[in-house]
């Protein structure tokens, strides 16, 4: 029941769902779970309940979360193309701070921009590497869930602390505190312009699904992405999409240079790329990396910037005391 192509090596679901043992791992997950016309196992991943629940059985099954909900019309997250992207991060820390990589005794804080309701990136990446994170928000209802979905984990409570970003233009000041170093920084961000860019994504989205379960080769169980056409305004668009967002977030990270070994972002538009990195020549950041993810017949990538050469990079272990 091969999912995907191409996962990270370290990604756990290169092997695809077993809905059996989700199933028995995740009882509500059973309804909703049904073979189709190639008698595979899987479920209508139009259906909103139906992928929450999957996700829900994914984090009980693989990253041992026994309690994880988002409400009604929020973003409803794929888990194994979320994780890729701590994955790479892995990677590219490690390449880094081998050491501090390596070290099970080194402490690894990490800053989610946009964590969601779902708070799915500090979940994962706690689980999978142990790292500590900042998720942060600009929506309360988001930051109260997400502290709700860590809240009856005693090892999520103790390394995630939830933010509420007061400020909407904002994506570091009121976050990062004064003290505060971090080794990474991740987003996904909003990448449409407008409400109506955003419901007409999401139309297509629906009508390619309805169009694949059609053809010969292509069946949910086995290459389809999960999807749910839900989302809060900040999680779908902001004015400029997502070229306006990572440039504002680039221009920014310039104030907290020194707080933050590797920004990042992930960018949906491959054209974007040669502007982004213009906007990162202007304000001088010294590294910038491109990481392909390919997932399947999906390319996604994200840009990674630092302010520090290679020889300050090395001294960040020097300049932290954790």
């Amino acid at each position: 029941m091969a999912l995907k192509q191409n996962l990270h090596p370290k990604n756990r679901h290169n092997n695809g769902y077993d809905f059996l043992a989700l199933c028995q791992s995740t009882p509500s997950l059973k309804p909703f779970v049904t073979k189709n016309k190639y008698q595979n196992l899987s479920i209508d991943f139009a259906n909103a309940q139906a992928v929450k629940s999957l996700n829900q059985a994914l984090l009980k099954l693989h990253y041992h979360v026994n309690q994880w909900n988002i409400p009604e019309g929020y973003l409803c997250p794929p888990i194994p193309g979320r994780v890729d992207y701590i994955h790479y991060l892995a990677d590219l820390l490690e390449e880094t701070l081998p050491k501090k990589s390596a070290s099970s005794n080194s402490i690894v804080s990490v800053l989610d921009i946009g964590t969601g309701a779902s708070c799915i990136y500090p979940i994962l990446g706690q689980r999978e590497y142990q790292w500590h994170f900042t998720a942060s928000d600009i929506d309360p209802i988001s930051v109260k869930v997400a502290k709700q979905n860590i809240s009856a984990d005693k090892q999520l409570k103790k390394s995630i602390t939830c933010r509420l970003q007061h400020d909407t233009s904002k994506f570091f000041s009121g976050i990062i505190h004064k003290n505060e170093r971090y080794e990474l920084t991740l987003c996904n961000p909003p990448f449409h312009r407008s409400l109506a860019e955003a419901s007409k994504g999401s139309a297509r989205k629906v009508k390619n699904l309805a169009a694949n379960k059609n053809r010969k080769n292509t069946t949910s169980s086995t290459t389809a992405t999960p999807l749910n056409f839900g989302g809060q305004k900040a999680e779908l668009w902001c004015p400029g999409g997502e070229l306006t967002f990572i440039r504002n977030m680039i221009k920014e990270s310039k104030e907290v240079q020194k707080q933050v070994l590797w920004f990042s972002c992930l960018v949906s538009k491959k054209d974007h790329l040669s502007l982004l990195k213009l906007a990162l020549k202007k304000v001088h950041a010294k590294q910038v990396r491109v990481v392909d993810m390919a997932q399947g017949q999906k390319i996604s990538r994200f840009i990674a910037w630092s302010f520090l050469d290679e020889t300050q990079q090395k001294n960040w272990l020097k300049m932290t005391d954790r």
